[in-house]
């Protein structure tokens, strides 16, 4: 039994969810690996997969092991990097998460300059708005807005932000310009659904005391990057990121309401998993980007 190899097909099999089209990446038939699975099941005494006709999902104990089996390759990823490079240059792959606002308009560009100066350092960008696990997805590092659980990661931050309601000039003009939150019922706010959550219920600071207003508008999305377009178009006011939306106010797109009522949060900050050992790679690149956001950050 070649357990590391039976590792690499299981990562397959959970990423295509398809005995089949495992085989077919991996030289073989479905039928070898359904007894490959069921051989490494074996010899863990758990069960890893739930098979079907049409498809095959992870237990419980096969998310487990999945993690771990990404763990270790890449542990084998960075120990080769090593040998190969002597220490001197950085090699590898990087999997980054990010919202997809902030991923097109900063993260982007950011990964474009750190590969031109570390060649042979390939990155997998992941753009999303739905919550997303970084040690379950074998991810490397996300960016992230707010406060967050603790979760065994390590925060550094990158920018001060907050959120600002804003909407373009032709809707104001339109609409007339909100003065007090609670004015906000009556207008046509712009919803962003982040997985089965609705970011209707905006929070305020009124007279020292938190208050939310639930909103209501003719439209939702689930793509940051659209919301923003709609605002742009006139169709409403928005809640976003000062980051997401800073050039369009710069140059006059939009224009922010209701300042004097924003609460403060917690600025935009890079997690990682906590490892005993960092690949030159990951701490490389984290630093980048706390310099990055020191330069290029609006």
């Amino acid at each position: 039994m070649d357990l590391f190899d039976d590792m690499s097909l299981f990562l397959k099999v959970a990423a295509s969810h398809s005995l089949s089209q495992a085989g077919r990446e991996h030289g073989l038939s479905p039928a070898a690996v359904s007894l490959r699975m069921s051989a490494l099941e074996r010899h863990y005494g758990v069960t890893l997969l739930v098979k079907t006709t049409r498809s095959v999902r992870l237990t419980s104990e096969g998310e487990r092991f999945l993690a771990s089996c990404r763990r270790v390759q890449r542990e084998i990823a960075e120990l080769e990097d090593a040998l190969h490079s002597g220490g001197t240059t950085l090699r590898g792959a990087l999997r980054i998460t990010a919202p997809e606002d902030l991923g097109r308009q900063q993260i982007a560009p950011l990964i474009s300059a750190f590969v031109a100066r570390n060649p042979a350092v390939t990155v997998d960008l992941v753009l999303t708005d739905a919550p997303i696990s970084i040690v379950s997805e074998g991810l490397d590092a996300a960016f992230r807005y707010g406060n967050l659980p603790d979760s065994g990661l390590i925060a550094r931050r990158l920018a001060d932000n907050r959120r600002v309601v804003c909407a373009a000039p032709s809707y104001l003009s339109r609409a007339g310009r909100p003065r007090k939150p609670e004015e906000l019922k009556t207008h046509n706010c712009l919803v962003q659904v982040r997985g089965k959550q609705r970011d209707d219920k905006w929070t305020f600071v009124v007279e020292g005391q938190e208050t939310t207003i639930t909103v209501t508008g003719d439209r939702t999305v689930n793509d940051g990057d659209t919301l923003r377009y709609w605002a742009i178009d006139g169709h409403g006011l928005v809640l976003k990121p000062a980051i997401d939306v800073g050039v369009d106010l710069q140059e006059g797109r939009l224009l922010t309401v209701l300042d004097a009522f924003m609460p403060q949060e917690s600025g935009l900050q890079i997690l990682f998993p906590d490892l005993p050992h960092q690949p030159p790679r990951l701490r490389a690149f984290i630093d980048f980007s706390v310099d990055w956001f020191k330069r290029a950050a609006p």
